[in-house]
């Protein structure tokens, strides 16, 4: 057994049953996933146009008006990210253990960062919003603007984390290279994945605000002078903008992912994705030459062709990481299979006796917590009762099946006839011979 156990660097998995079916989990996984990035998405891409909008703001006060209702919306969207992120993270540890587990490992010191970092962001975001009337003039608008700034690098930062992470259990084959987080960047194609990522939290983020400031109560208590109409338009190009620049990223993505998940399943979700994409592009486009009346309707189609196309790219998103992790799932299945048989093999050639034996100094640890060898504790000592019982382990097997009460000022033996008489005896034979003479 111990030869299989050297022969290779696969893990073994747990052989413990899944609270739900394996399937379902992964679909589960799939749909948490996609309203947990919605959020994160929301927040990461909300936080860089806040800090954007309050540059912009340094001469034009109504964007500094803007960012402070977009940073409003900030601090709400970081806490869903966080709640909606523990079904995705539930899911992803019991389907993909041994990779999950395996990746985190390696990058240890970067992992364990995440909720500091998270923490801090969350205090700089609330400060920020907090004190927007107070710092709003002179260096301390400034300070308060470094403020935003430093929490949207915090928030650029954890997704990375996440990323990486989530990137580097894909390809199990080179874990032998990582030696911590910044080697791990190496493996698979990181950098193409986050930017990809930060365009869509762009895009989404455009694509919300567009709906968000385009109801009257908000726009009304904005009072930055711009019409719903204008707000609708900017947010519009922000989507768009990000949108057309997603044409760019996403080639460039699908490109540089190793070959080792790319499948044809990939491409027949993936380039119908793209071309509904490419409608929700050009339908952004034919908004925002048409004249403002046409930008009054048509947002929630909009919003089903971008929830498709997010679907289909979280599909095929799963379907690359399940391709890519085949090998290794059959390489963990396959070790796992060899260790039971090895271990089965073993215990059928080393039975385990029906009792274990005991010694008598482990019988006796019975008794110990009421008789000491020359003192008295709860009960009469080892001397006394040698002297008692001289030569006679009988007398004490009798006495301790069933203990009378002899002492006024000690509490009643209970008796241990549950150890039965072999044992008794061997626990008598032990106190008439290790006594104190």
């Amino acid at each position: 057994m111990s030869s299989i156990i050297a022969a290779t660097p696969v893990p073994r998995d747990l052989p413990l049953h899944l609270p739900l079916p394996e399937g379902l989990l992964k679909i589960l996984l799939v749909l948490f996933f996609l309203v947990h990035i919605l959020f994160v998405n929301l927040t990461v891409g909300g936080s860089l146009l806040v800090s954007l909008f309050e540059f912009l703001g340094f001469r034009n006060r109504k964007f500094d008006r803007l960012a402070l209702e977009l940073a409003k919306t900030v601090t709400v969207n970081k806490s869903l990210a966080v709640v909606m992120g523990i079904g995705p993270l539930l899911c992803i540890n019991l389907v993909y253990t041994v990779q999950w587990y395996g990746a985190n490992a390696l990058t240890g010191h970067a992992w364990l960062l995440i909720i500091p970092l998270i923490t801090f962001a969350f205090l700089l975001a609330y400060l920020h919003k907090y004190t927007w009337h107070r710092w709003e003039t002179g260096a301390a608008k400034k300070f308060h603007w470094a403020i935003s700034l430093t929490s949207s690098l915090l928030f650029l930062a954890i997704p990375f984390v996440f990323l990486a992470n989530v990137n580097l259990m894909l390809f199990p084959g080179e874990w032998e290279k990582v030696k911590g987080f910044f080697s791990s960047l190496t493996i698979g194609n990181v950098f193409p994945r986050y930017f990809h990522f930060l365009l869509a939290s762009v895009a989404l983020t455009g694509l919300a605000g567009a709906g968000w400031f385009w109801r009257r109560a908000v726009v009304d208590h904005l009072d930055n002078g711009m019409s719903r109409e204008e707000l609708r338009r900017l947010f519009y190009q922000i989507a768009a903008g990000a949108t057309a620049l997603q044409f760019v990223a996403g080639p460039i993505l699908l490109l540089t992912l190793p070959s080792v998940g790319v499948t044809p399943l990939l491409y027949k979700i993936i380039l119908p994705s793209a071309v509904l994409g490419l409608v929700l592009l050009l339908a952004l486009l034919k908004k925002l030459t048409g004249p403002d009346i046409h930008l009054r309707s048509g947002y929630i189609i909009l919003c089903v062709f971008f929830s498709i196309v997010v679907l289909g790219m979280g599909s095929g998103r799963h379907a690359y990481r399940e391709a890519s992790l085949a090998a290794h799932k059959e390489q963990v299945r396959k070790r796992s299979s060899e260790y039971e048989d090895a271990l089965a093999a073993w215990n059928a050639s080393n039975p385990l006796s029906a009792e274990p034996e005991e010694t008598p100094e482990q019988l006796f640890a019975t008794c110990a917590a009421c008789h000491a060898p020359d003192s008295k504790l709860v009960g009469p000592s080892l001397r006394e009762i040698a002297s008692i019982y001289p030569g006679n382990p009988g007398g004490i097997v009798t006495w301790a099946m069933a203990p009378g009460k002899k002492r006024p000022d000690s509490p009643q033996m209970p008796s241990f006839a549950h150890l039965g008489e072999d044992k008794l005896r061997v626990i008598a034979d032990y106190i008439l011979a290790t006594a104190p003479r």
